[in-house]
């Protein structure tokens, strides 16, 4: 298969040449910018320091109290003009979660800007993919920063770029416990090459430079944690064979699951999704977990 030679170019001792190290030491500098309640969760709008000197803005979702939680980073797709293409993706998903017992963070990031793709600079798409893993690091250090939450039940969600970029954690970063990865594909040349096109000698180096950031090299570093992913039959960024052979990179425990939907996925989707997140975190299998 073709995943196979793809994952035995590199091994993950040589992955690790790419540096995606930075100074923990930096201060966070969490500031609230507003506070609401949601019917007793309270949705907290935030921004931190990030590692290139400006501040990330981001939703900080959870119950009241000093209780014990399970923490989640959830980090959203790219489809513009979509109204959810941002941190409100998750929004409402976080808010349910709260109710059982989660505590999450939901970022902003580089594509969070709905012309960021068409404006961005081909050239700088390794550097930039570099630091945003780096910042995805920054972001699981703001949630473990609370000191409520729980550093054994916590998980990585995203959807499309939010998924391809979390599936480098495994192998750079480690902490998560559990990954949810909806349609996110094998390589991000694949997606970097809709524009501006190359053909060529200039294509093959565009590949050649970005290969060793491939999420499907990364991937299988996952194990033993859990890892679900959910694709959708009729996605046009995502074909069915490139959807198996980055599921087949993958090792247990893992789970496949396929949708009659395009890339957004379905109202399905969210409950499958949630269903799993309660189960592998352990959460209060009913709303409205006890905080003291």
């Amino acid at each position: 298969m073709e995943v196979n030679l793809l994952v035995s170019i590199l091994t993950f001792s040589q992955l690790a040449t790419v540096d995606f190290s930075y100074d923990r030491r930096l201060p966070l500098d969490v500031r609230d910018t507003k506070i609401e309640d949601r019917d007793g969760i309270q949705v907290r709008d935030i921004t931190y320091a990030n590692l290139s000197g400006g501040r990330t803005a981001a939703y900080l979702v959870g119950p009241p109290g000093k209780s014990r939680c399970a923490g989640i980073l959830f980090v959203h797709w790219y489809e513009p003009p979509a109204p959810d293409s941002n941190r409100t993706q998750f929004l409402g998903q976080a808010v349910t979660l709260a109710r059982h017992g989660a505590i999450s963070l939901l970022i902003e990031t580089m594509w969070s800007d709905p012309n960021w793709f068409r404006t961005r600079k081909q050239a700088d798409d390794y550097d930039n993919s570099v630091r945003q893993v780096k910042e995805l690091r920054r972001a699981l250090d703001v949630l473990l920063s609370l000191g409520r939450v729980d550093p054994m039940r916590l998980a990585y969600v995203g959807h499309d770029f939010g998924a391809m970029y979390g599936a480098l954690l495994p192998a750079v970063d480690g902490r998560p416990t559990a990954y949810a990865l909806q349609a996110g594909t094998m390589s991000f040349s694949e997606w970097f090459l809709l524009g501006p096109k190359l053909e060529g000698e200039a294509r093959r180096q565009f590949i050649e430079q970005l290969a060793p950031l491939d999420p499907v090299r990364y991937i299988g570093a996952a194990a033993p944690h859990p890892v679900l992913f959910q694709f959708a039959h009729t996605d046009r960024f995502v074909p069915v064979d490139k959807a198996e052979a980055f599921f087949a990179a993958a090792k247990e425990p893992k789970q496949i699951l396929w949708y009659d939907a395009g890339h957004g996925l379905n109202d399905q989707a969210v409950k499958d999704r949630m269903e799993w997140l309660v189960r592998q975190l352990r959460l209060s299998a009913s709303a409205g977990a006890a905080s003291k």
